[in-house]
């Protein structure tokens, strides 16, 4: 961080060869106090309360839609997402999209997902592994004849969406009676879990590391701790105007009912970017700009002071850390004017 307040103080030199007292006359116009404490570089910026990143679902399934959720509508696992010709397409949890059908012979990390799906929905038979088995076959079918879909043994590309868990309905964009299948979007959704965005400059990426504890405080003007869950660059291209590069932080509440009632809102977000416990700190106008190079400050002894050389250390609050030799708690020091 820049040095605020003493660039454009007169620089003053010891004296000889090297740096050391200097008897000035008179006395500096205020003086300050060296202090003991622990120091936070602290931010605060908005941050946008929500439900996080929409992600789109398109339609794989072809057909006339015959029903559609409503935005806000909280779908779990097992449960329609949306229906096709009076048949559903199905919520199932996984951490890998649905990109392929799922048939027998078939391998792989979504067949895992497939399978773990089916036993929690009561639907077993055979061991949960990577590998699409007769047994799996036969598990599908009484899951499709439970769910009113032809008992094939097998999974169309588009009848299952996977997801993470949960899913909020953020918006629907196709309606009941339009032809799907294609590919064109259908509805977007969010995460269940409320999440505060925070849109930082890039020069203040420094503010947000993955794990970093923050304080939000929200509308009602409480503050509840959060946590820096994902930082990622987002650039932005407008029309006609140069991209612009920005860092997004996405922060979790620790105790996501503290939000509870709060549907969207701007909230406020402090972040500690760094902390020095006990150390010695000035104000940050005390700093004296050296003709030799650096920073020193001007220490007052009764009625006459002398300069010592320091080293500035964490900006905050008006406040700097400094070490140097000779310098000591309860010290009082000049402010230049």
């Amino acid at each position: 961080m820049a040095v605020a307040g003493a660039a454009g103080a007169a620089a003053v030199g010891f004296g000889g060869d090297r740096p050391g007292p200097r008897t000035a006359t008179g006395l500096p116009p205020a003086t300050a106090q060296v202090t003991r404490q622990t120091m936070h570089d602290v931010d605060e910026e908005p941050g946008d309360l929500g439900y996080g990143r929409t992600t789109t679902l398109s339609g794989r399934v072809p057909g006339v839609i015959t029903g559609t959720p409503l935005p806000g509508d909280v779908i779990e696992r097992g449960r329609a997402v949306y229906r096709v010709d009076d048949r559903p397409v199905v919520l199932l949890y996984g951490a890998v999209a649905a990109y392929r059908p799922l048939t027998p012979g078939t391998t792989g990390a979504d067949v895992r997902q497939l399978e773990e799906n089916l036993r929690v929905l009561g639907y077993g038979g055979f061991p949960v592994d990577t590998s699409y088995t007769a047994a799996t076959a036969t598990a599908v079918r009484r899951w499709q004849k439970d769910l009113g879909l032809p008992q094939t043994g097998e999974v169309d590309l588009g009848r299952v969406l996977f997801s993470v868990g949960a899913i909020r309905v953020d918006t629907v964009t196709a309606g009941v009676n339009e032809s799907t299948g294609g590919g064109d979007e259908v509805l977007r959704f969010t995460g269940t879990d409320r999440t505060v965005t925070v849109h930082l400059a890039v020069s203040k990426q420094r503010l947000a590391r993955n794990g970093v504890q923050v304080q939000v405080r929200l509308p009602d003007g409480r503050t509840v701790p959060g946590r820096v869950d994902r930082v990622y660059t987002v650039i932005e291209q407008a029309q006609d105007t140069p991209p612009q590069t920005r860092v997004e932080a996405l922060v979790s509440l620790a105790d996501p009912a503290a939000a509870a009632g709060i549907e969207a809102a701007v909230v406020e977000v402090t972040f500690t970017a760094a902390e020095r416990a006990d150390v010695l700190t000035v104000p940050v106008a005390a700093l004296v700009a050296l003709a030799e190079g650096g920073y020193g400050l001007e220490v007052v002894d009764g009625t006459a002071t002398r300069y010592i050389k320091v080293e500035p250390g964490l900006f905050a609050g008006g406040r700097v850390e400094v070490t140097g030799d000779g310098l000591t708690e309860g010290m009082t020091v000049g402010m230049p004017r």
